[in-house]
């Protein structure tokens, strides 16, 4: 196996509430699924997929390994990059998403904010500073 040659294609989020769940990332990041059923959701994100996953179906999936629960803290975040933070974050709060930060300017050349989804995934949208 040639890990260099690899992509993520696909990124497995288990979830608590399938529905609202669903439901941000429809209305957050405009996007349909390409796949559903009733357990899960499939969102197509460029060049990988997020397959959100009801939390009773991951014992499957995981096992021996266990889920871990919201409340466990993160361990991990998603980054999209935008071409304005400030827009992003007015266009957040009108849809009311509450941000966990931002937007800040970063020492590493990035203005970012970040929040989280229903099931306590972080994302984090970052505009590159000139």
């Amino acid at each position: 196996m040639n890990l260099g040659a690899l992509n993520v294609n696909v990124i497995t989020l288990f979830v608590e509430d399938l529905h609202k769940t669903r439901m941000f990332y429809q209305d957050v990041f405009r996007l349909s699924a390409v796949y559903e059923d009733e357990v899960s959701a499939v969102y197509n994100f460029g060049n990988m997929s997020i397959n959100l996953l009801n939390i009773s179906e991951a014992a499957g999936l995981i096992q021996p390994a266990k889920p871990a629960r919201p409340e466990s803290g993160s361990r991990f975040q998603f980054t999209i990059q935008v071409e304005d933070a400030d827009a992003a974050a007015r266009e957040l709060a009108q849809q009311g998403v509450e941000l966990l930060n931002g937007p800040m300017d970063r020492p590493w050349g990035v203005r970012t904010l970040a929040f989280a989804d229903p099931a306590g995934h972080i994302w984090e949208l970052a505009q590159p500073l000139s």
